[in-house]
């Protein structure tokens, strides 16, 4: 067994699911109350970060690890990516990043919510606002960048538990499916610094 802290040698079952046409997008059920979604229009490494750990330390959100704060910041800050926030009750209720790509296709890099909704009938009705504005592509955000032809996303048994049933039951199919060991680092112990040293003595300010 691995040391409190040390990666983990998990087996994995990795999808790709994909939903070819807008109309195959099905709603899912309303919330118990009223949602709002934002763009976020200023690039922040720093909020993207934090919500990367947010949402996604419960579930073993760990690829990103390994990023320094000039990897995170060369991440959001580039037209091909939007990052839209969910807010609920006065608070940020969950959010997810968009990917502008190539021929066409946008992904869904990260979607989900902050602990204090997950449970409460936000997750289908947010995974479906996600995929609408993947689909408004070039008109809603990403100007310039045309249509999306193609929404794709990947999750795993890493994931929530009904992540996978959750993108079935909005129109999503299985394009791909691959199992393997994967090392899992812990999630309690994220390895993400500062840009810089915030112990530096500073003008006006005592030691």
């Amino acid at each position: 067994m691995a040391a409190p802290g040390e990666p983990r040698e998990i087996t994995v079952t990795e999808w790709a699911m994909e939903m070819r046409d807008p109309g195959a997008l099905r709603p899912g059920p309303l919330p118990s109350g009223e949602v709002s979604f934002s763009l976020a229009c200023v690039p922040s490494p720093d909020f993207n970060r934090a919500m990367y750990a947010a949402v996604g330390a419960r579930v073993c959100w760990t690829d990103r690890f390994s990023w320094t704060h000039a990897d995170w910041a060369k991440w959001v800050d580039r037209p091909e990516l939007a990052t839209w926030l969910a807010l609920a009750e006065g608070t940020v209720a969950g959010y997810f990043e968009l990917e502008a790509q190539p021929d066409g296709d946008t992904e869904v890099h990260l979607v989900g919510l902050v602990p204090a909704f997950v449970g409460r009938g936000f997750g289908g009705y947010l995974v479906e606002q996600c995929v609408r504005r993947a689909w408004q592509r070039g008109r809603l955000w990403g100007d310039g960048l045309g249509p999306t032809r193609r929404v794709w996303l990947r999750t795993s048994t890493l994931d929530h538990p009904t992540a996978k049933a959750n993108y079935l039951r909005r129109g999503f199919s299985v394009a791909r499916e691959e199992t393997g060991v994967k090392a899992v680092p812990d999630p309690r112990v994220a390895p993400w610094p500062l840009p810089d040293d915030p112990r530096g003595i500073r003008p006006g300010f005592a030691e």
